[in-house]
C-alpha cells in the first residue's frame, strides 16, 4: 500500500478546484447566499416596528385632542398619515390595510376631561400581525399617563395625579386574542406553495435535458407555449391538493377562521401558484443541472420569506428593503390571504395587491416563454 503523498493529495485539490470555478453559477451561490442572508439579517429584519401607520378621527379640536395625538406621534410607533372624516372611513383604511392603527377621539373631549368625567378613547388595531402591534399596544400605557400633563395644570392640577383623565378602550381587530396561529397558518399557505412550485417547476425541464428527452419533446409538433403550459398544469394540480391539506389543518387543527369568500381564496392562490411557476420555468431554463436549479430556487426562496412580512414585521424593515418586498408575489399574497380568512375582504380591498400578482405573473410567464424559444434555437 502506498503511503499518504502530499504531491497526489495537491493534485486532487487543484483539479476539484478548477472543476468547481468552471461550474461559474454554482460558485457564486456558495458566496452570494452567505452575503445574502448576511444583508438581509443585519440590516433589514427588526421585530420592533416603529411608525406604524395611523389614522385619526378627532370629533374635537381642542388643546388636549391636539396633545393626545402629539404624544401618540412622540412614542415613534404611530405616524399619522390620515385624518378621517369618519369612523367608518378609518375602519375601511384598516381592511385595507392601509393604516395599521385608528385613532377616534370623542366629541367635547376637552370640555369632559375638565368636568373629571374620563371620555373613552377608541383604539382599533389591524391585529391580523400580533408582532408588530405589539409593543405599539403597550406604548399606550405609556401616553395614558403623559399625554395630558402640561394640560392639567394651574387649577387642573386635581386631575394629574392618580389614574389618566381618561380611557383608553384597545380594540384588536380580526385576531382579539392576539393569537400567533392566525398569522403564521395562512402565510404558511403561500411559503409552502412558493418553496415547492418554484422548486418542482424548476427541476421538471433540467429533468428532461439530463436524461436527454428534450430531443424527442422538440421533435414533436408541441409550440414552446403549448409545452410550457402542459408542463405547468400537473404541478397546478399538486398545488392545490397542498392548499387542501394545509386549509383542513388551518380549520381542524388551529381554528383559524374563515371569514371571507372560499372562492376568492382559490382564485386568488391560483393565480399565485402561476406566478411560481412561472418563475420555476424561467430557473429550468438558466440551470444546467438539477442541482443549479435547487440553488436557484434557494436564492429566490429567502429573500421571499425573510421580506415578504411572513417571519418579520414588513413594517418593520427600512425601506430599501420594503421596495424589494413588495417586488416578491409572496408579499403581497400573504396580504391577499390573511385579507380574505381574517378581514373578510373582498375583490374591491384585494385589488390593490391584486394588480402587482397580476403583474408579477405577466412579466414571469413572458420571460419564461422567451428564455424557452432561446433554449429551443
Amino acid at each position: 500500500m502506498k503511503a499518504f503523498s502530499l504531491q497526489r493529495t495537491l493534485a486532487i485539490f487543484i483539479k476539484e478546484f478548477q472543476q468547481m470555478m468552471r461550474d461559474r453559477l454554482t460558485f457564486a451561490m456558495a458566496i452570494g447566499v452567505p452575503i445574502l442572508q448576511l444583508v438581509l439579517f443585519g440590516y433589514a429584519i427588526n421585530t420592533d416596528p416603529k411608525g406604524l401607520p395611523t389614522a385619526i378621527v378627532s370629533y374635537d379640536t381642542g388643546p388636549m385632542a391636539r396633545s393626545l395625538v402629539a404624544a401618540l406621534q412622540n412614542t415613534g410607533y404611530f405616524r399619522v398619515t390620515r385624518q378621517a372624516d369618519s369612523e367608518a372611513q378609518a375602519d375601511a383604511l384598516l381592511e385595507t390595510g392601509e393604516v395599521q392603527f385608528m385613532v377616534a377621539i370623542p366629541p367635547d373631549f376637552s370640555r369632559r376631561v375638565v368636568r373629571g368625567e374620563k371620555p373613552a378613547i377608541l383604539v382599533s388595531v389591524d391585529a391580523t400581525d400580533p408582532s408588530a402591534s405589539g409593543n405599539a399596544i403597550a406604548a399606550l400605557a405609556q401616553v395614558a399617563q403623559q399625554a395630558l400633563h402640561a394640560d392639567l395644570g394651574g387649577p387642573l392640577a386635581q386631575l394629574a395625579p392618580g389614574a389618566p383623565p381618561y380611557e383608553l378602550r384597545v380594540h384588536r381587530r380580526y385576531n382579539p386574542e392576539g393569537l400567533s396561529r392566525y398569522n403564521i397558518v395562512p402565510g404558511l399557505i403561500g411559503t409552502i406553495l412558493t418553496m415547492t412550485m418554484v422548486m418542482l417547476t424548476g427541476l421538471a425541464m433540467t429533468r428532461e435535458r439530463e436524461r436527454g428527452t428534450m430531443e424527442n419533446l422538440l421533435a414533436t409538433p408541441v409550440r414552446p407555449v403549448e409545452v410550457m403550459v402542459g408542463k405547468i398544469l400537473p404541478y397546478v394540480v399538486i398545488g392545490y391538493i397542498q392548499l387542501g391539506v394545509i386549509l383542513a389543518a388551518a380549520w381542524a387543527l388551529f381554528e383559524v377562521p374563515m371569514a371571507g369568500s372560499l372562492t376568492l381564496l382559490l382564485t386568488m392562490i391560483g393565480l399565485f401558484m402561476l406566478a411560481n411557476l412561472a418563475v420555476g420555468f424561467t430557473f429550468s431554463t438558466l440551470a444546467q443541472n438539477q442541482l443549479q436549479a435547487m440553488q436557484m430556487t434557494f436564492f429566490f426562496f429567502l429573500p421571499s420569506i425573510l421580506l415578504s412580512g411572513f417571519m418579520f414585521p414588513f413594517r418593520g424593515m427600512p425601506r430599501w428593503a420594503q421596495w424589494i418586498g413588495e417586488a416578491l408575489p409572496l408579499t403581497h399574497f400573504l396580504r391577499i390571504v390573511r385579507g380574505i380568512m381574517l378581514k373578510g375582504n373582498g375583490m374591491g380591498q384585494l385589488v390593490p395587491e391584486l394588480w402587482p400578482l397580476l403583474l408579477f405573473l405577466a412579466l414571469a410567464g413572458a420571460l419564461a416563454l422567451a428564455r424557452y424559444r432561446q433554449t429551443l434555437d
